[in-house]
């Protein structure tokens, strides 16, 4: 049917789309005719198709009125893709909120909120809506916690309660979390649940479906195949279920009648989104949780700084144990520097280069049939090495790369240190400080690590976990654990031991969060240890007056990161503030920033050249920067405002990027708010 012979519906004839367009110019409503055969399905929330600028783009109807402001001539809606209204309302401000906080587009934001469309999934028969029954709620491992019952009492009561809950060390944090949105669901309404990882996700969704009945649970995750993400994500859309636990984009889910959304450990790098326009799942859910006024719950074994500015605000509450509590939960925690003299005392520690107390803890453990945890900074063999005498860096004198050892070295670490870069062995490597020839690894990996503690504790199985082989878990029983950071395995029973080593390693970071993410990595391996009193101990390899490891040693997350906030609000970096980051060309980075109309009190820092760290493109090839960074020709420049003035700064930002969108500039300039790694 032609234009000129179509008809449009009689009753709200004109429907605002959203379209699809990657442009920030473009990021507004288009008023399209809907034809009277499409009147039934042409609901606010479809994906439709329509003809923008002489091709076809999809969008979304986002309101259906009765006239259009427009003077011209209106388009007829090309076609409705499907008459599922996967756009809810609340969804659809919630990406309002994020593309305004983060500076970006409707566009972008949709792309992560919405999956794909599935047309063989979408067309199966729709259940009638289940009616779901209200499970029994057992809070009595909450009266652990200061209000812990008070706070499940709320949620019952269909109140909206905010906290930032400290998990004890050895808790069973998957069915406290289960018992929160059982709780929810109990009061008629829906829980979401978002946590890092698959590992995760898999151990909280086995605990929703024990405790609330597997007809009410549903998993998202990215690594679902098609069809299934998104006959699971219809599942949630359509409340066939009242509990959704899922990963970072899941936090955008389509629930009904929200009541709680819980977020497991805030502090993991995989809340951070690597696409445009770059949120943090956390400020996702509390914006979520701000539009919707369902409570929320930040959860974990350490603390972030941003969820501690939480609680000193007022806008939400500590749910912690009382000291007592924590002190019989915790493992016995020890610390001690990495030195020579540590390493003499024992021949078998010497071998497995381990401090001999921790080599004692590991024996002492093993003989009592538990299993020993080792956690290392980094995989492989020997990432690096530095000079035994000073530690200053060892670098090729051909190119100045870092030296490593060879993965074929021998046990004892023989063979010749090799560039990293170029590839030339060094037979004669003298340092340049201090003119010593001995060496010593930066990092031992957890192959090498493996190997030494396997010939340090013949007849012990070991285990490795990290890399592209992480264990979900292990056997009980006497075993040796060699892990990564983030990689930990759990065990039957809680480990007898737990060797955290290289801790200056990750302590000595140039990062911002260096000492906050080192706590974070600790604690979520001491949580694994049985408590104290039951012989569970755990030895940190680092000086034991540095601030971090106190807080370890007293197993005090509330009061380091109350120390790291104080930091950060000395220093102006965020949460005390809010910083943009605006990386590109430096022409065109200078030029942005001069066309945006910032707020009068912002602090302009740079532009210098972006840090190696920032190098490797934050969404692969569709980072606006790719090739910019391929090239290494990327600046970066940072925008600091006070937090009133956080969101001027991002819509003048976003202001700017339309005016040069508007302009056909095809020099790309990436801006992130307050991203996670800012040096």
């Amino acid at each position: 049917m032609s234009g000129a012979s179509k008809a449009a519906a009689p009753e709200l004839p004109v429907a605002r789309v959203l379209p699809l367009l990657p442009l920030p110019h473009l990021d507004r409503e288009f008023d399209y005719l809907v034809p009277v055969e499409m009147d039934d399905d042409a609901k606010v929330g479809v994906r439709v198709r329509i003809r923008f600028a002489g091709r076809l783009v999809d969008g979304y109807i986002v309101e259906r009125v009765a006239s259009s402001e427009h003077t011209g001539k209106l388009g007829f809606l090309d076609r409705v893709v499907s008459g599922e209204q996967v756009l809810t309302p609340e969804v659809s401000a919630l990406v309002t909120a994020v593309a305004h906080r983060y500076a970006g587009t409707r566009a972008d934001v949709l792309r992560l909120a919405i999956p794909p469309r599935h047309a063989k999934v979408e067309g199966e028969p729709v259940p009638e809506s289940p009616v779901i029954a209200a499970p029994d709620v057992d809070a009595s491992a909450w009266d652990s916690y200061v209000h812990g019952r008070a706070f499940i009492d709320a949620i019952l009561a269909g109140r909206t309660p905010r906290a930032v809950w400290q998990a004890l060390p050895g808790e069973d944090w998957p069915s406290r979390i289960a018992e929160l949105a059982v709780a929810t669901a109990s009061s008629g309404r829906s829980a979401l649940i978002v946590v890092p990882d698959q590992r995760d996700l898999d151990r909280v969704h086995a605990a929703c479906e024990a405790k609330a009945g597997p007809d009410t649970v549903v998993a998202l995750a990215a690594g679902l195949g098609p069809a299934k993400r998104y006959r699971r994500w219809l599942a949630a859309l359509r409340r066939e279920v009242s509990i959704v636990v899922g990963t970072r984009s899941a936090v955008f889910a389509p629930v009904r009648n929200l009541g709680l959304v819980v977020l497991w450990d805030d502090g993991d790098d995989g809340y951070a989104e690597p696409r445009s326009p770059y949120p943090h799942a956390r400020e996702v859910a509390l914006l979520r949780s701000y539009g919707t006024d369902c409570s929320v719950v930040l959860a974990g074994h350490a603390r972030t700084a941003e969820a501690e500015a939480l609680v000193d605000s007022g806008w939400a509450h500590d749910l912690i144990a009382s000291r007592d509590v924590v002190r019989a939960r915790q493992p016995h925690v020890v610390a001690l520097a990495d030195s020579d003299h540590a390493l003499a005392r024992d021949p078998g520690a010497r071998a497995a280069r381990l401090p001999a107390i921790a080599f004692d803890a590991a024996r002492a453990a093993l003989k009592d049939g538990l299993g020993v945890l080792v956690q290392v900074p980094r995989g492989g063999y020997v990432p690096s090495l530095a000079c035994g005498k000073c530690r200053n860096p060892a670098r090729c004198r051909r190119c100045n790369g870092p030296l490593s050892l060879p993965s074929a070295a021998g046990a004892d670490g023989a063979g010749s240190p090799t560039c990293r870069w170029c590839g030339i062995a060094d037979t004669n490597h003298r340092c340049t400080v201090c003119g010593s020839r001995t060496l010593r690894a930066v990092v031992i990996g957890a192959h090498r690590t493996a190997e030494e503690l396997g010939r340090a504790f013949p007849g012990v199985p070991v285990h490795t976990s990290g890399g592209a082989s992480v264990l979900n878990s292990v056997p009980s029983g006497a075993s040796l654990v060699i892990s990564t950071v983030g990689a930990e395995p759990s065990i039957e029973g809680g480990y007898g031991a737990a060797l955290l080593l290289d801790g200056w390693a990750l302590l000595g970071r140039a990062d911002l969060r260096a000492a906050e993410e080192t706590l974070r990595r600790w604690m979520t391996a001491g949580a694994l240890v049985r408590a104290g009193s039951d012989g569970g101990r755990v030895v940190v390899v680092a000086e034991s007056d540095i601030p971090t490891v106190q807080a370890l040693v007293r197993w005090d997350p509330v009061g380091h990161a109350r120390s790291q906030l104080d930091e950060r609000v000395e220093v102006r970096f965020p949460p005390a503030v809010h910083v943009a980051a605006v990386d590109g060309p430096t022409a065109s980075v200078v030029e942005l920033v001069e066309a945006a109309e910032l707020p009068d009190d912002v602090e302009i820092l740079g532009p210098v050249e972006l840090p190696e760290g920032q190098r490797r493109p934050a969404g692969g090839g569709d980072d606006p920067l790719h090739s910019e960074l391929q090239r290494g020709d990327v600046q970066r420049m940072l925008l600091r405002v006070p937090r009133s003035a956080g969101g001027a700064l991002a819509r003048a930002l976003a202001d700017a990027q339309a005016v040069r969108s508007a302009k056909k500039n095809t020099v790309a300039v990436r801006v992130q708010i307050d991203p996670i790694r800012i040096g």
